[in-house]
């Protein structure tokens, strides 16, 4: 059971530690909101999509959605034009935001977490090709409690990725850090746009 357990948790550590857009836009969120309660929709979005994420790679539906290529084409056709627009908004977009920018940030939050998510090439293939094929060496319970080591370490790091962006926006009260980090967080989800729209092509 505990080996069960541990290698569940070394895989979620594993596969999550590597920068990415997704990572990158949590802890921006940590670190931009005013509040940690206000970066809560980037951080239960992209949890919870990291659950789904793992939950159908484990029962293997995930397997059967990417073999209808229409579907691929229309995510990620939404995807880029979203991704587009969510990156020129984050570029423009200024630390601690004016109330009129926080009052429309939760659906932000929740569209672009949910776009870096679930829309994000890399990560569906780690996903799939990883906890996919390595859920395979268990089945029943053991199945279930190696599916739910790796949820846990998702939630966990996500929680705690936006509240240390939390505590480096107090070493940073002139705004220098955020402003950089949201030029970073802008091209790299521009980055994933384009290897979006590549993917139509092919």
């Amino acid at each position: 059971m505990l080996e069960i357990v541990l290698h569940g948790l070394l895989l979620g550590f594993g596969l999550i530690l590597p920068l990415g857009v997704q990572n990158l836009f949590v802890f921006n969120q940590g670190a931009n909101q005013p509040s940690f309660i206000r970066a809560l929709p980037a951080i239960l979005t992209a949890s919870i999509c990291d659950t789904i994420l793992i939950f159908t790679a484990v029962i293997g539906v995930s397997f059967v959605v990417l073999s209808f290529s229409w579907l691929q084409t229309a995510l990620y056709g939404f995807g880029f034009l979203f991704l587009m627009y969510m990156g020129w908004v984050i570029w423009k977009s200024e630390p601690h935001g004016g109330a009129s920018q926080r009052k429309s940030e939760p659906k932000q939050q929740i569209l672009i977490a949910a776009s870096v998510s679930l829309l994000n090439p890399h990560a569906i293939m780690d996903t799939i090709g990883v906890i996919g094929i390595n859920s395979l060496n268990y089945s029943g319970s053991e199945k279930w409690i190696f599916t739910l080591s790796i949820i846990l370490v998702s939630w966990i790091w996500f929680f705690g990725l936006a509240f240390v962006g939390r505590q480096v926006v107090k070493l940073d009260s002139r705004g220098k850090f955020i402003s950089k980090l949201n030029k970073v967080s802008a091209i790299m989800i521009w980055g994933l746009a384009f290897y979006m729209g590549l993917s139509l092509w092919h």
